[in-house]
Formats: structure tokens, sequence, C-alpha cells
């Protein structure tokens, strides 16, 4: 799996954190990672965007950043709007592609959900992973609508022949309700894909150094992690 593209239900799911503690969980097993956000939106030139925050959180990563627009917006909509290029799936392609042969994992974030647009032609994150045969991993959230947002997602992505990696919950509460539970049990099945890690709410609040300790335990094997989704499933059930 030299590269793996990571997209969410939506925003706010715990994408960027999600994308953070695969890569430390992969550097912890002794593999080189580099990081690929394919457009950033909402952040200044001199401010941090997502890849610096995986990697405060995730240690020595390659960083890479294909095109920053100022306002917090799809991509294609904040690359008009500026007046900007905007990105295109071939170019998300190629320079994940080009990162691959020089580190063992790639991970490609994209921005908000599976089909948010780049450019004015509608290429998507969709797009770039069809074009590098890459498997995706789905960032959904815990609680109420999850299920909806991620049986769409895992639908859209078995139309185009792209392979679901699984599921991973951004951000699981401290005290679950009984919606959230359930979806433990429910995601998988509605995804057809495997549940693949939990991580704790307020993971990314974390000082880095535990933040790298704690990661392999919020995720699966599949990951680099030790998560045991059975055993999650128990313990979550109503």
């Amino acid at each position: 799996m030299p590269v793996l593209v990571i997209t969410g239900t939506g925003t706010e799911v715990g994408k960027t954190v999600t994308t953070a503690a695969v890569a430390a969980a992969a550097l912890a097993a002794g593999r080189s990672v580099a990081v690929l956000k394919a457009a950033q939106t909402g952040v200044r030139p001199d401010e941090r965007g997502d890849a610096d925050e995986v990697a405060r959180l995730a240690g020595p990563v390659t960083t890479a950043e294909l095109a920053r627009f100022p306002e917090p917006l799809a991509p294609g909509t904040a690359a008009r709007r500026a007046g900007m290029a905007p990105v295109h799936p071939r170019e998300v392609a190629e320079r994940a592609a080009k990162l691959a042969t020089e580190h063992d994992l790639v991970l490609v974030e994209g921005a908000g959900g599976l089909l948010v647009r780049f450019d004015a032609a509608g290429g998507t994150l969709a797009d770039a992973a069809a074009l590098l045969g890459a498997p995706v991993l789905v960032v959904a959230q815990a609680g109420l609508g999850t299920l909806n947002s991620t049986e769409l997602t895992a639908r859209e992505l078995r139309r185009r022949d792209v392979e679901l990696a699984g599921v991973v919950i951004g951000s699981w509460p401290d005290a679950p309700d009984l919606a959230s539970r359930c979806n433990v049990a429910d995601l998988p099945e509605v995804a057809e894909a495997p549940l693949l890690g939990a991580l704790p709410a307020g993971a990314g609040a974390l000082p880095p150094a535990r933040f790298r300790d704690a990661a392999p335990g919020w995720l699966a094997p599949r990951l680099d992690g030790t998560w045991d989704a059975e055993a999650f499933r128990i313990r979550a059930a109503p």
C-alpha cells in the first residue's frame, strides 16, 4: 500500500488528525512517510496548513502541498474566487506517484468529502485515487447521521471501482450516546468495508510525544496499529 488516499464523509470529521495517526503508526513501524495535501483552503500563506499539523503531531514526515487558497471553500470555488489556477486530479496523482518512489508510504489528504470539486471540470479526489489505483480510507463521524454519509461515500467508490480500504471513526466521544454505540457495528455493514480504527475525542490536542506513543493503539494492524475492532465493538455494544 505505497499510496493511501484519505477522505472524510464531510468537513470537521477528524481527517487531518487521522492522517497524523496513520503517519505516526507507520513511522513507529519503521516506514518512511510523505503527506500530500491536495489543496489547502482557508489558510493564509504565512499560516500552518494541514500537512504541517500532521508533521507536528506525527513526527518526521515529508510534507507537500499542491496549492493554497485563502478562503475556506471547496478548492475549485476557492481557486476561482482567488483568481488562481485550480488543482487537477492528474496533478495530485503525479505528485503522489513521485513521492511514492522515494517513500514507503504516501498519504494523500483531501479537502472535505470525496466529491468536493477541485476544478471547473468537476475533478475530485475520487478521480485522483482512480488514476493512482490507490485505496481510500474514509474518516467518519461517530454519531447520528454518519451511516448515510458513509454509505454514500462507499457506494461512490464502488461505482468507480476504487478500493475502499476501510473506515476510521475520527473522534470517538468519552461518553458515547446510543447512536454512536450502535454505529460501531453498523458502519462496517453499510460501508461493506472493515472498521480500521477509532481516535479518541481530543486526540489532536495531545502533546506530540503522547500522540505518537498512543497512535498505534487507535488503528488496526492494516494501518500498522494494534487496535482490535472486535474488542472495541464488544465494549461499545449497547
